[in-house]
């Protein structure tokens, strides 16, 4: 689905040595067909990220940028000047810091499946090198879309309409460590509000009790699993929350105790509809863990059948592993003999 995008502003954003430079851009960008590319291509990889946080305004902290913004969709301020106090505020707080911070700060506001978004984000800038005609090396400035860290996307739609919920902005939470996540927080004037990975965890617990009060057979398990977890993979693709209804549709065979109500009865500390966690809904289908030099990844189905468990000797027994694992022992074996 193509993305509507309503109006663009970039910055220059340049941090060293304790001095923030922001280079404002004199007016908003013309939207045309590179535009909307631009955008759809930084709307996926932002879903794609890992580990986001959900959060919404509150009244505790600088409320600079989540007054502008109101003012603008309010019709009282331009999207150039909503921009321009945004970025003295990401100036501030970005003064308090120790880390430099160098790239493009882009605003948008776009629309996507009828759903109205602002995304805010700081795209940093890659060095490519190639060889001309003549053998000589050039080189050229990208931006990183894949790599960026602090970003964060406010679901107008929801704002408006769910503003009770605390989720309406989503954030990275990167792996450079809390104080940047922290830092992007106070630039919003945002404090984080429900958790992907708790509610992600509470849902597996519901669903395995669940399915240890059906009358399934192991492979109806395995298979339930799977869907609910193609179903949970979808929302990350998308973006959008899990929700327990449409988890219910896919869990339940007939109508003698759907997973709703179950969820229902047991009192389970599981929102209407939720963010999900990738990494923790995976465990769902798939065991994982590495230690001492040893990694090892098998599809959950497999226990019991191809993978052995003994917890008494602490001991795994894989039957018919992998070909190219296979090949290499083998051609070691032959060496070591």
């Amino acid at each position: 689905m193509a993305i509507d995008v309503k109006k663009l502003v970039v910055h220059y954003v340049d941090k060293k040595d304790d001095d923030t430079q922001i280079h404002l851009r004199n007016d908003e960008m013309a939207v045309n067909d590179k535009v909307a590319v631009f955008i759809e291509q930084l709307h996926h990889a932002y879903n794609g990220k890992p580990g986001k946080g959900y959060c919404a305004f509150s009244g505790d902290k600088n409320s600079v940028v989540a007054s502008a913004m109101q003012s603008y969709r309010n019709s009282e301020l331009g999207f150039w000047h909503m921009t321009e106090q945004a970025s003295a505020v990401l100036k501030e707080e970005l003064d308090k810091y120790a880390f430099n911070e160098t790239g493009y700060l882009v605003f948008c506001h776009y629309q996507y499946v009828a759903t109205d978004y602002m995304l805010i984000a700081m795209i940093n800038i890659k060095e490519h090198y190639s060889i001309t005609s003549e053998l000589d090396l050039a080189s050229s400035r990208h931006l990183d879309i894949s790599r960026m860290q602090l970003a964060a996307r406010i679901d107008l739609t929801a704002w408006d309409t769910q503003a009770e919920d605390n989720r309406y902005i989503s954030f990275i939470k990167g792996r450079a460590g809390r104080k940047v996540a922290d830092f992007f927080l106070d630039f919003l004037g945002c404090e984080e509000g429900i958790d992907p990975k708790q509610q992600s965890q509470v849902m597996l617990n519901a669903v395995e009790d669940y399915l240890s009060e059906q009358q399934f057979d192991k492979f109806e398990k395995d298979d339930l699993r799977k869907q609910v977890f193609d179903y949970c993979n979808d929302c990350v693709t998308t973006g959008e929350d899990a929700n327990v209804s449409e988890l219910s549709a896919t869990l339940t065979k007939g109508d003698d105790n759907p997973f709703e109500s179950f969820c229902k009865e047991q009192s389970y500390d599981l929102e209407e509809s939720f963010p999900v966690d990738k990494k923790t809904v995976t465990s769902m289908v798939k065991f994982s863990g590495l230690g001492g030099g040893v990694s090892i990844s098998f599809e959950r189905k497999h226990l019991g059948e191809r993978v052995m468990y003994n917890e008494a000797t602490d001991t795994l027994v894989i039957k018919g592993i992998p070909p190219n694992l296979k090949d290499q022992l083998q051609r070691f074996m032959e060496s070591e003999d």
